[in-house]
């Protein structure tokens, strides 16, 4: 053991006379080379930093670490300093590479790659130790909300380093908060983002989220659920009948209503009268018998809950009892009469019938004429003209004409 502690002694006091006597014959003032080459490090508060001093040139000098107290960490591949965190990766004649494991906050700063030369080269390697924020806290004014009204979420990113940033989403769309940012005592920052919002009843079950961007942790997040109330949604819904409402038919309307929390009261009037006598209400269904004009009018639906009041309009026009052709059909909430409509495909049929009997009536006639066309005699072919005296011409029409020249016509 005493030949042990006289060794680690000896080493000590070796280094202490060897350092002693290059800064004696070097100059006082170190330079930063481009010789001798290092990188700053970020690293997570409990991980591990690499820090590398790497020479391009070298003359069989001297490479060693030191701290941001200027202690020396590595000397060539020796450790003078009692901290086991630190350990040798890499030792050559171009690089001492040393590793510094469970960093804390204490560790961060300006760590010095030292080359004895004349004057001796340094440079500089900064380690950033990051401190990621807890678990981002999200609070909202109002857990209730009802539609139209505003209300203020609030989200804490607490103790980081650097500073978080925090935004927010509705959905899929960003809103724009308040940040303030808190350094504590301890050097730490504690962020806190105000969202001022208004909801609408669109806005119910929708997540509203705090996202929390830092360079140690991602996708860090907290949401929150809306609940929204909001008045009901009316809406009349014709059952029977589907066409046209007429005297002696039934009518039978549905009336639906949704709303936050849900209608409790449904009701149905008539404006600027009374619902018939014989009509039959059952919860959100009017039914009514026997139509005539006198049931004419505007018929409504209205449905209530905590936030308010809503209403739906049904305009009954009865028409006259069918005809044996039915009209096209008309929703009677237009409230006018429905004109008898003129069948187009009966007029067209009639017309093509009509132009297809003409048609065929002009071909008999032209094949008729075509095959009676040819010679006819007239009296004077008869040789009428030739007798002496009426009884002549008669024996002559009527026994031929032999002696008269035959005379023709054509009929074309």
């Amino acid at each position: 053991m005493a030949n042990a502690g006289c060794g680690s002694l000896a080493t000590i006091l070796f280094l202490f006379f060897f350092q002693a006597a290059l800064h004696k014959g070097a100059a006082q003032y170190p330079v930063v080379s481009q010789n001798l080459v290092t990188d700053n490090v970020s690293v997570v508060e409990g991980e591990t930093a690499i820090i590398s001093c790497r020479v391009k040139n070298n003359d069989d000098s001297v490479i060693q670490l030191l701290n941001p107290n200027r202690q020396t960490i590595y000397f060539k591949d020796l450790r003078p300093l009692k901290d086991a965190r630190f350990q040798l990766v890499n030792f050559s004649d171009n690089e001492l590479r040393v590793s510094l494991s469970n960093v804390s906050l204490s560790d961060e700063g300006r760590y010095v790659c030292q080359l004895y030369t004349d004057p001796p080269q340094e440079a500089y390697a900064d380690i950033t130790v990051l401190i990621p924020p807890g678990n981002p806290i999200i609070e909202a004014r109002d857990e209730v909300l009802s539609e139209g009204n505003e209300t203020e979420m609030t989200c804490i990113a607490m103790s980081s380093k650097p500073a978080a940033t925090i935004r927010w989403m509705k959905g899929d769309k960003e809103l724009p908060g308040k940040p303030k940012v808190e350094l504590t005592y301890d050097k730490m920052y504690t962020v806190t983002s105000r969202l001022t919002l208004t909801v609408n009843k669109e806005d119910d079950g929708v997540p509203v989220i705090c996202i929390v961007d830092h360079p140690a942790v991602k996708d860090f997040q907290a949401q929150k659920y809306l609940e929204v109330q909001y008045k009901p949604e009316v809406k009349i819904v014709v059952e029977f009948p589907q066409g046209l409402t007429r005297e002696g038919e039934n009518l039978e309307l549905t009336c639906q209503a949704k709303g936050k929390p849900q209608p409790q009261r449904v009701n149905w009037v008539k404006v600027d009268d009374d619902v018939p006598s014989h009509a039959v209400i059952t919860g959100g269904d009017l039914y009514i018998e026997n139509l005539n004009k006198s049931y004419n009018g505007t018929y409504r639906c209205v449905a209530s809950n905590t936030v308010g009041e809503s209403f739906d309009d049904y305009i009954l026009y009865v028409y006259d009892p069918a005809p044996s052709t039915e009209p096209a059909a008309h929703d009677s909430r237009a409230g006018e009469g429905a004109p008898r409509t003129v069948d187009h495909a009966v007029i067209g049929g009639v017309v093509a019938v009509v132009v297809f009997a003409m048609l065929c009536l002009l071909i008999v006639l032209g094949r008729y004429f075509a095959r009676h066309k040819g010679t006819y005699f007239t009296h004077e072919a008869k040789g009428a003209d030739d007798a002496a005296d009426a009884d002549t011409a008669i024996i002559n029409a009527e026994g031929g004409h032999t002696n008269s020249d035959e005379k023709k016509e054509y009929y074309i």
